[in-house]
């Protein structure tokens, strides 16, 4: 990477496998890290604002995930914590039972780390996390607190949804890896909906190997997430993390929207690919044109449609608890037309299938996250057109940091694939990161 694009921080915390280890070789280890996680969350949150909520209880439990803290993105329900959607309508709201992910999560003896800022139902309207590597910087949205939280070295995971871009963009503007499994890998049961065609929950880690752990774990299905299908099972090694796939076919899309992207992060992404070329891996140049042309008035169709159905009663119930930003987005769903919405739909299911041949021969596509760092203010979290493309196909996508741009924020890479190839975008994102070699640290708010 050039040397200018790399500044100098004191390595991250540890990541999820490298825990897990340390648990397994001192079983008192495992004990006091909750504890030390809260102490230290409790000290930076007033100026982070990461949490809506924070634990009463770390004890360490047994299990696979045993002693590991994870957070929870405050639209996924915890019968024991206030679940607020990010909306003053559901402000003491504590459900009555918990989402499939976080009762699955509680099996494999994780800790549930208290819940993360979420902009409004995951709509655009933010919150109040910054970003850790500058307060005056938006940490992206909607998953905003997840992000900032696995960021500043709180905890090693954190849940967050997507439904255009709220899992790799924040990622990538937080400089953590994020994860995005295929359509329905992950039941989404008690997450508060959005759009159901598109709505996917996601990860936040340090570690490819981290997210990869985390989806083995946590994929299944549910007969009440009629969305649902089930992904080819797998494992990850706690000792040797995920197989790497050495040297692989990757095809660069760069859309035609690459012009926008600012210059530092054109100059990440084409440093990446020198060095994974360098590395052994084939790098060529493809144009998806179709996904490129039908992907924006598509999926915005589905999600403005989708969602004025699910928010149009709500917004009539409490208009004074909503935001201007909802009910402008509800107006401009109105407007849609059934036929528009079945357009869409089908234009969907045909880029979907059509994927898969595009990339034939192809072990993974190397793109972009975002235009570039992270805006300035926190009353936008950022455009999500680098991921929508690969969001409204379903397809698994991991973002990877890999340097930093002129005011000192994070920029990265993504790392997708054809619906359903998980675990091989897994595996090439694990090699590449090898390549890259890049950690971006401990942000400076998270050390002072």
């Amino acid at each position: 990477m050039p040397d200018h694009l790399v500044l100098p921080t004191p390595k991250a915390g540890a990541g999820v496998l490298d825990l897990l280890r340390r648990f397994t070789a001192d079983s008192s280890a495992a004990a006091s890290y909750g504890a030390d996680c809260l102490t230290k969350t409790r000290a930076i949150e007033p100026r982070l604002k990461a949490f809506e909520y924070l634990p009463r209880d770390v004890t360490a439990k047994t299990g696979p995930l045993g002693g590991i803290p994870v957070a929870i993105k405050d639209i996924i329900a915890t019968s024991d914590m206030p679940t607020t959607n990010g909306s003053a309508i559901y402000r003491d709201h504590v459900p009555a039972a918990d989402a499939w992910v976080v009762e699955r999560l509680r099996s494999l003896g994780a800790t549930i780390f208290g819940k993360t800022v979420s902009t409004e139902f995951a709509w655009r309207h933010p919150g109040p996390t910054v970003n850790p590597w500058n307060p005056e910087h938006t940490p992206g949205g909607s998953s905003s607190g997840s992000a900032a939280a696995v960021a500043a070295g709180l905890v090693p995971l954190a849940l967050g949804t997507q439904t255009l871009g709220s899992v790799i963009r924040p990622a990538a503007f937080n400089g953590v890896v994020g994860f995005k499994p295929s359509f329905g890998a992950i039941p989404r049961v008690g997450v508060h909906p959005l759009s159901p065609s598109l709505d996917h929950i996601g990860f936040f880690a340090r570690r490819v190997d981290d997210v990869a752990l985390a989806l083995s774990l946590l994929a299944g299905t549910s007969a009440d997430d009629l969305h649902g299908r089930p992904l080819p099972g797998f494992a990850v090694d706690v000792a040797r993390g995920l197989a790497p796939l050495a040297k692989p076919k990757l095809a660069v899309v760069r859309f035609a929207k690459w012009d926008r992207a600012e210059a530092e992060q054109k100059a990440v992404f084409d440093s990446v690919a020198a060095a994974l070329r360098s590395a052994g891996a084939v790098v060529e140049e493809i144009e998806l044109k179709a996904l490129d042309a039908v992907n924006s008035d598509a999926v915005t169709t589905i999600m403005l449609s989708e969602a004025t159905a699910i928010f149009s009663d709500l917004i009539a119930r409490y208009p004074d608890r909503v935001s201007v930003v909802m009910k402008g987005h509800v107006d401009s769903g109105r407007t849609k037309t059934a036929m528009e919405y079945l357009t869409a739909k089908a234009a969907q299911a045909d880029r979907q299938r059509a994927l898969t041949a595009e990339l034939d021969g192809f072990d993974a596509v190397l793109t972009l996250p975002a235009f570039g760092e992270a805006p300035r203010g926190l009353d936008w979290t950022g455009d999500a057109e680098y991921c929508a493309p690969w969001t409204f196909v379903g397809a698994p996508a991991v973002s990877l940091p890999a340097g930093f741009g002129k005011n000192g924020l994070p920029l990265g890479v993504q790392i997708t694939g054809p619906y359903r190839a998980d675990l091989h975008v897994l595996r090439v994102a694990k090699w590449a990161e090898a390549v890259l070699a890049f950690d971006p640290g401990i942000p400076l708010l998270a050390r002072t």
